[in-house]
């Protein structure tokens, strides 16, 4: 029973890494570990029913174990900004203002044929007319096409983003200044989103708004 146990956790590991090497673009609609949880609990539970002869706990523990390893790791998502970057990454711009970025989009391995069909999906058929395209940690692509600019991201449960920051030309200086003016500390923020003209509004841990 405990090299079944073993073998559970490290099959676990080893089909997130794995997912996150061939790309956000096998994802689909589901992060990683959400989506290593659905294939390994419905091969397991397949197991059990094809085998009759297999010991019921010989299904059970494993589905536990990965029910508990999924909730464990939630859980220090949810602590740990750093953590939840290696496992789920981050989302990534694949067009700026017209401009896209080849060189993120081979990492990501996406052909400019999936752009393109994301923006038709959008109803955007002229890729120079993209503002931004987005790909979300699930694989998606979000697409937007405005003049105006769109608030980005800059804090999370307390937690500065500094690529967010500087994506929109601002810094740790002016996110001070900013709660400053607020009073509120940065260990109380529980969202802080901001465009490139300085507009921004802040959500405080406890509050509904």
């Amino acid at each position: 029973m405990p090299v079944i146990l073993i073998r559970t956790v490290l099959s676990y590991i080893l089909i997130i890494f794995s997912i996150r090497l061939m790309g956000k673009k096998q994802l689909g609609e589901l992060q990683p570990s959400e989506l290593v949880t659905a294939i390994l609990i419905s091969n397991i539970a397949t197991l059990a029913l094809e085998n009759p002869d297999l010991p019921m706990l010989a299904g059970v523990i494993p589905i536990l174990a990965i029910v508990c390893l999924d909730v464990f790791i939630t859980s220090l998502s949810l602590k740990s900004d750093k953590f939840r970057r290696v496992v789920t990454g981050n989302p990534c711009v694949i067009v700026k203002d017209g401009i896209i970025n080849q060189r993120e989009m081979k990492r990501l391995r996406y052909t400019i044929h999936d752009l393109a069909e994301a923006a038709r999906d959008a109803g955007v058929f002229d890729i120079s007319k993209i503002q931004y395209a987005v790909v979300e940690n699930t694989g998606k692509i979000n697409i937007l096409q405005t003049s105006e600019n769109p608030p980005v991201l800059a804090v999370s449960d307390g937690v500065t983003d500094k690529n967010a920051l500087k994506e929109i030309g601002l810094d740790e200086r002016w996110l001070k200044k900013a709660l400053l003016q607020k009073n509120i500390p940065l260990s109380r923020v529980f969202l802080l989103a901001a465009d490139e003209k300085g507009n921004y509004y802040i959500v405080e841990k406890g509050t509904e708004k």
